[in-house]
């Protein structure tokens, strides 16, 4: 990694680095290694979920690891099926628990499921779990402008982070234009695309040329000038270390609306709408 990795400061005041490390899929003894090979080649925020079911492998890892636990940012989720008030509040104890961690840098509600239509009542116990300690810092995943509104309108608590699906295939413009209006920071799931072909595109792979970087690399600084925060996540410590490498260049203006017109309209990898999609 050729620069140190900036930091960024939440509407509550918390300072995080400005690029994480997903950990969906790592488990195990082979997930243990991958994150400390994170850790080492520098990453230090780290983002799980409950229904990742990979919280003990996160922990383990940060146990073993050289690193001291404030050094680092944690963050995981609330899965859909335990939304209601008292079940969400035991959900972050027994996240903590799996994860052998006396608290979470960050917690989030993972989808808003309206259908069911109890997120408000998650809300409401992600602001209990922060005023006990549980949790530094609260937020959500694929939470849309009206969703959002009925949170800050029923609990009058803002999200300081909203984690949503974007990458060059599905900008998420309007998204991300409501998301800084109202000083919530956007970070970004699935930051190079999931089983897509953008790892191949042409366009993105001259923008790479022109600056001897790679095509995860432009992507993901892409990622950054958009003022979002990506979560990539990589096996191998050889490519670990590729997607850090990403601050020590500028993508021109035309090159960023380049990246910018690649989005389509049906560009979710999968058909997950938040306005109707349900994660138990």
């Amino acid at each position: 990694m050729s620069e140190k990795i900036p930091e960024i400061v939440l509407q509550d005041g918390l300072k995080i680095p400005a690029i994480g490390f997903g950990t969906y899929k790592l488990k195990g003894e082979n997930g243990i290694q991958a994150i400390k090979n994170a850790m080492q080649a520098g990453y230090r925020l780290f983002d799980s979920a409950f229904n990742y079911e990979n919280e003990g492998t996160l922990g383990k890892a940060i146990k073993e690891s050289s690193l001291l636990r404030e050094e680092i940012f944690i963050t995981s989720k609330l899965p859909g099926r335990r939304h209601a008030y008292a079940e969400a509040l035991e959900t972050i104890e027994e996240s903590l628990y799996r994860a052998s961690l006396d608290y979470y840098d960050f917690y989030f509600i993972h989808w808003p499921n309206p259908r069911i239509n109890l997120y408000v009542e998650a809300w409401q116990a992600l602001i209990e779990a922060k005023k006990r300690g549980l949790v530094r810092s609260i937020g959500v995943c694929n939470f849309l402008p009206e969703h959002i509104e009925k949170l800050i309108a029923e609990t009058s608590i803002c999200p300081a982070i909203n984690q949503i699906e974007l990458h060059p295939y599905f900008n998420q413009e309007a998204q991300r234009a409501w998301n800084e209006k109202h000083n919530i920071l956007t970070q970004s799931w699935s930051p190079l695309g999931r089983g897509n072909s953008l790892l191949k595109n042409d366009t993105i792979a001259a923008i790479a040329r022109n600056h001897n970087k790679t095509i995860s690399q432009i992507i993901l600084r892409w990622h950054i000038q958009l003022k979002a925060l990506p979560i990539p996540k990589a096996f191998s410590i050889e490519h670990q270390k590729e997607n850090l490498d990403i601050f020590n260049f500028q993508l021109t203006a035309s090159e960023m609306e380049s990246l910018l017109g690649l989005t389509k309209t049906d560009g979710r990898n999968a058909n997950q709408d938040p306005a109707f999609y349900e994660e138990m």
